[in-house]
Formats: C-alpha cells, structure tokens, sequence
C-alpha cells in the first residue's frame, strides 16, 4: 500500500540567507510569497545568488511531505515531472535515497528550481522557475498510481493547470483514498479564489496556514477554520508560533507550536507539519495527537536550512511517530 502519494512541482531549492530585505526589494519579490518566474528571470536571479553562498535541497511541497513522511516510515510516492539534466538526477537520486518512489516522467526542459531567499526572521520568499515541472499534463496521471492509496497530496502551487488538478482528485477518489490539499501561497488563494472555492468542495482535508486561511475566507484562523469545515471534513489551520488548530467532523483540537533555540528557516515548515500530520492520522491517532507530530516535524525542519536534518532528528521524529 501507498501511504500517502504527491502530486506536485518537482523542485530543486537554490537556498541563500540575506541580511535584510533590500534584495527582496531590488528583485521586487514580495517577502513571503511564491513568485513565479520565467527563464530569463530566473538565470538573473541565479546570478544575483551566485554572488553569495547557496545551498541546495531538494524542495517542492508535495516533494517534501512525501520525503519526510518516508523517513517516519511510511510508503511514497511522488508525481512530478523533472528535466534530463544534472540536477534533476540529483533530485531523484536524492528522493531514491531517502525512500520515496518517484514517477517516470520526463521533459527536454531543466529541473525546475526555486531560488529561496531567508531573512533573518527566518521568513522565506520564492522566485520559482517550474522548468520541466510545468509540463506535467493531466492524461499523463496514471490511474494504476492512485490503487491503493490512503492519501493523494495535492499542492496548491498547481493551479497553473486546472485540469491536472481536477483529474488527481477524480482519481484519487475513484480509487477510494482521501485527498489533502495544500493552500500554498496567500497570493496564489487571492488570485485562484473561486477555484479554490470549487476545490475545497471536492477535498477531503484541506491545510492552509494564518494568511492562506485569511485570504481564502476573509476571517479570522478560528472563524476560518470554521468557515472551511462545513464544506470539508477534516480542516487545519496553522498560526505560526501559535501552533495549530484543526477540525475533523465533530472532533477539534488545538496544540501549541514546540519551542525552538531559533528559528534558522521556515522553508518546508508546512510540508513537514503535513507530513507528520498525516503520518499520525493515518496510523489511526487522534486528532489533536496528529497535531502534536505535524508540529514536531515542523519544528524540526526549522532549525536548519532547507529540508536536510540530521539522522538524530530524523531518528527523534520516527521514534516519536506512533506505531505503524
């Protein structure tokens, strides 16, 4: 069985740390969004970061919950379509590694990359260049991928294409498992609003963090989290520092965030928190005991930059996951 299958951009992460928000600024990225960008931008950008140190992970939302959830010790699988180059070789060799199946699919384009800048707030900003991630089409979905599956991860940032979307979904279901969709990014929800809206309907859990959850509903995390419940069963909200929140039916839950010696870099914090989360409910938790993982995985991930922890954090998250 396939605990949790991803769909999503497959992304290699171009890290660097600035000083302040002055690069932000000259590259006119808005701090803490996701911005897509072309190839002529992004070689500009990758110059500018040249200049400085960078680190690269591998990256991507789906990528990453299905990354960490294998390390908890559950099975795979990622869909995305990577390029023929050096670094999309590194990609799957690194996913291989770590225990996640990636799906065949490939395009003459680059792998796609996403230069990630991290303020010292650890906040981080994306311009992101799909590559050959954008060219993944709804008919190359394998149907045989979704047999037996519990969960089919689908990542917001794929909203350039809504019929991909909608054909992951229709597949999941068909073949039984649940589908959790990722908000992504506060300005693509603004910008896809009444997708979204149409998406929440068809999704059997839905996550989105404080500015998501505002910029889907209007409201508050509480009154959102409740706004989005009476059309999807299970839902959680994500507050930062103030830990999380979430509603499944007539179950609710709030657990606070674990506390870090500092926070390095939020990349990947929500993709881990979705990875824990669903590892614990899939294991038959409770709700509020899927937070509580979700948030240790999250605080993890934070401490470091990009998505690269220590084999004694990967051994403190397993051996803290309940029993499979």
């Amino acid at each position: 069985m396939t605990d949790i299958l991803g769909i999503g951009n497959a992304l290699l992460d171009a890290l660097q740390k600035v000083e302040n928000d002055g690069m932000l600024e000259a590259l006119h990225l808005q701090k803490g969004a996701m911005q897509l960008v072309d190839f002529e931008r992004y070689a500009e950008v990758s110059k500018i970061m040249s200049a400085g140190k960078c680190e690269i992970r591998t990256g991507g939302s789906a990528g990453n919950v299905t990354l960490c959830a294998a390390r908890l010790g559950e099975n795979t699988f990622f869909c995305g379509k990577t390029g023929e180059d050096d670094n999309s070789r590194l990609f799957r060799t690194a996913m291989s590694r770590n225990g996640v199946a990636v799906a065949p699919l490939t395009n003459a384009l680059p792998m796609g990359v996403a230069s990630t800048f991290i303020t010292p707030d650890g906040q981080r900003t994306f311009a992101t260049y799909l590559g050959a991630g954008a060219t993944l089409r709804a008919e190359e979905l394998d149907e045989t991928w979704f047999k037996d599956v519990r969960y089919v991860f689908v990542e917001g940032y794929l909203v350039q294409d809504h019929s991909l979307i909608e054909r992951a979904i229709d597949l999941a279901h068909a073949a039984g498992a649940e589908v959790c969709l990722d908000l992504a990014s506060y300005n693509i929800v603004a910008a896809e609003h009444d997708f979204f809206t149409h998406l929440l309907e068809k999704t059997d859990i839905v996550m989105a963090n404080e500015e998501e959850s505002r910029a889907m509903t209007g409201l508050s995390p509480e009154d959102a989290l409740d706004a989005m419940a009476k059309v999807c069963r299970t839902v959680v909200v994500k507050v930062g520092a103030e830990g999380a929140m979430a509603r499944r039916d007539t179950e609710k839950a709030t657990v606070p965030a674990v506390k870090v010696p500092q926070v390095v870099d939020t990349t990947a914090a929500g993709d881990f928190f979705a990875a824990g989360f669903l590892t614990a409910l899939g294991r038959g938790t409770s709700l509020d005991e899927a937070l509580k993982m979700g948030a240790q995985c999250s605080a993890e991930v934070i401490q470091v930059v990009g998505t690269r922890l220590a084999e004694d954090a990967w051994k403190r998250l397993k051996d803290a996951a309940p029993e499979k």
